[in-house]
């Protein structure tokens, strides 16, 4: 008989040596292998915008993190010193922040973030116009790139190595075409690079246009190619392109509608095609922009007043938009939203009712499901989620 003793000393000896599965007289649980455990997914770190002049309004820029898996956000901080930083934008290095200061003295600020999770305030410059709405880096990093809305006018500021903001390159108002109807003027809403990356497009709303430019890396100047007219009274607000980079979705936010836009990109020139619905209805909603999956399957759009998510299928390698459904967003007048780094999560910031609100992404049929809490940030007008542990 063997003793209890060297019964332990012979499981031990099984256990070690990887032939548990066979070792006689254990429970067949026992000798079934175990799944291995999921790796475990580092929280993400998400930068909300805000005004901070209005009522309810934010004290500066929002730091939280954001867990990859349940959507659960968690506050950190707050960046002071930037007033009304309603756009934001992340230097390809990921080292520096920038944001909007919309207000009429506009500006544009750069944030240094530190590897020990700090953050300082580089400076402000001048945009040069009023009321800048959005700003996007150019992809070689070397200049920022910025939409004045109430002036109608796009600038140009050089960055230095350090990811600080150097004196106003250039400064480009819109002229022509007229501003739509209604309009007091152009309102340049939105300037972002091509994925050709040597083009850069401007969406005046005012004017019912798109510019096309070149920029040149060497001066910091943007020499105008061509410009695409919209249809009176659609006031494009915000162009998405597909990952193609053939194809364009442009939200119109005055006449509640999507628009697909063919580009070239030998020339830069974007043809818009025909004005399609957004699926809100009969009521009063506003476009806000589209997001579009890296696998260029499916597009999104946020929209205002009818407080919803619309699906769309992405068909013909970008060629068409079909909709598939709207979903409420959960919160009110989402005013900007954005894909997790890896496809995951789409996060709403709603500006009225001051939240952020979380869907979980289906990467085969592209369903949104809400996840989680509303998160709660005063006038939240931008989110920017950053994957890793964040800084």
């Amino acid at each position: 008989m063997t003793s209890p003793t060297s019964r332990r000393t012979v499981l031990g000896a099984l256990l070690a040596g990887g032939a548990l599965a066979a070792a006689p007289g254990l429970p067949r649980e026992e000798r079934r292998p175990r799944p291995p455990k999921p790796p475990v997914r580092a929280a993400g770190t998400l930068f909300l915008g805000t005004y901070t002049s209005t009522s309810p309004g934010g004290t500066g820029i929002g730091v939280a993190s954001y867990d990859p898996v349940s959507g659960a956000i968690t506050a950190r901080t707050t960046v002071t010193g930037v007033p009304d930083p309603s756009y934001l934008a992340l230097h390809p290095t990921g080292r520096t922040l920038y944001a909007v200061d919309e207000r009429s003295d506009g500006g544009v600020t750069a944030v240094a973030l530190a590897g020990d999770g700090t953050f300082r305030v580089l400076g402000t410059r001048a945009t040069g116009g009023a009321g800048p709405c959005h700003l996007s880096v150019h992809p070689g990093g070397r200049w920022l790139l910025s939409a004045n809305y109430t002036s109608g006018s796009v600038a140009v500021h050089p960055l230095a190595d350090d990811g600080s903001i150097g004196e106003r390159t250039d400064l480009v108002a819109h002229t022509a075409p007229a501003p739509g109807p209604g309009q007091g003027g152009p309102h340049a809403h939105q300037i972002v690079t091509a994925p050709d990356g040597g083009h850069v497009l401007a969406v005046d709303l005012g004017n019912d246009t798109v510019y096309t430019y070149r920029l040149d890396e060497a001066r910091g100047t943007l020499d105008q190619l061509s410009y695409a007219a919209l249809r009176p009274g659609a006031g494009p607000r915000h162009l998405t392109f597909h990952p193609g980079g053939r194809y364009a979705y442009l939200a119109c936010e005055l006449d509640n509608t999507v628009v697909v836009c063919g580009y070239d990109p030998a020339t830069g020139t974007l043809t818009p095609g025909t004005p399609q619905s957004t699926g809100t209805g009969a009521g009063t909603s506003y476009p806000a922009q589209l997001l579009v999956t890296a696998d260029g399957r499916f597009a999104y759009l946020a929209n205002r007043g009818h407080n919803s998510l619309t699906r769309y299928a992405v068909e013909g390698d970008g060629a068409a938009l079909r909709l598939l459904d709207t979903v409420p967003v959960g919160g009110d007048f989402p005013r900007h939203t954005a894909l997790s780094p890896d496809g995951a999560l789409l996060l709403a910031a709603n500006q009225r009712s001051g939240t952020v609100t979380v869907f979980r992404v289906d990467a085969a049929t592209g369903a949104l499901t809400p996840t989680g809490a509303p998160f709660a940030f005063p006038a939240a007008v931008c989110v920017l989620p950053v994957a890793g542990p964040g800084r």
